[in-house]
């Protein structure tokens, strides 16, 4: 049940699980492995041969001690943390997933650190457990064919959101990105959701050297339209900014059409000039 005859071997047996290796430019290296419920784990690369053994040994006895949990890693221990996280996750679920990745029975933790635990839907899992997570600029991305993918769009956030004014976490927790603990205030590129006299309003805002108020419409769609009828009218006199157009859903193109002529643009976008 628990690992291959190697591994019993290897208790009496001072490299068991290492195998040697060369670089590119002819320098020697160890790998570690392990094998557990009939799956060969690779346990990582090392600079020398007794550091693979410790980890092929830490290995072993963690996916045998149920005792031992996510949060016992210390720093000292010769697995990396992710590698940690997975073999718990495989000792205790049953499914191995190379990210540090725990299941739970309706969601997952994915562990960037034993402190930083983003927390999705399981739903999420077959995503995630193929693409990395990464941080950059207090941002999450995901590796995604060569890119890096905020995982905010994966929910319908654009890149420019703002937390608190166009989207929200509910219950407070910016690591729980599970659905029901998101809320999308504001949809599309410069739209602001507005509450005035008891009257919900969408204000479009457009940046040029500065935030200037397209208009305020009755709906959010009137907003986004408004919000690219201003951007066309900045390009026709000559102020060429890359905006990011609105695309709206479930509007066919006469329908666009018609809302993109009525509405009413802010003086001061139909009259500006550089």
């Amino acid at each position: 049940m628990f690992i291959s005859a190697c591994y019993n071997i290897g208790m009496k047996r001072e490299n068991a699980g290492v195998y040697p290796s060369r670089k590119k430019d002819g320098s020697l290296y160890y790998r570690a492995s392990v094998t557990f419920k009939r799956k060969h784990i690779s346990l990582g690369s090392f600079g020398d041969a007794s550091s693979a053994h410790r980890a092929y040994i830490e290995a072993g006895l963690l996916l045998r001690d149920h005792e031992k949990g996510i949060l016992d890693y210390t720093a000292s221990s010769s697995l990396s943390f992710e590698k940690w996280v997975s073999l718990i996750n495989f000792r205790d679920n049953g499914l191995y997933i190379s990210h540090p990745i725990y299941i739970y029975k309706k969601m997952f933790n994915y562990y960037l650190s034993p402190t930083e635990i983003l927390k999705f839907d399981a739903e999420e899992l077959f995503y995630y457990s193929s693409h990395k997570i990464m941080v950059r600029g207090g941002h999450y991305f995901a590796a995604d064919y060569g890119s890096q993918v905020n995982i905010l769009n994966r929910y319908g956030i654009k890149n420019h959101a703002v937390e608190g004014r166009d989207y929200i976490f509910r219950n407070g927790d910016p690591l729980d990105f599970r659905l029901s603990n998101l809320e999308i205030i504001n949809r599309y590129t410069g739209v602001i959701k507005r509450f005035k006299k008891g009257r919900t309003l969408y204000r479009a805002v457009i940046h040029i050297n500065g935030n200037f108020i397209v208009g305020d419409y009755e709906s959010e769609t009137e907003a986004a339209i408004a919000y690219n009828k201003a951007a066309d009218i900045l390009r026709s006199r000559g102020f060429d900014k890359n905006y990011q157009r609105n695309y709206i859903e479930n509007l066919s193109t006469e329908e666009y059409n018609d809302i993109y002529r009525s509405l009413d643009i802010s003086a001061k976008i139909r009259s500006f000039s550089l």
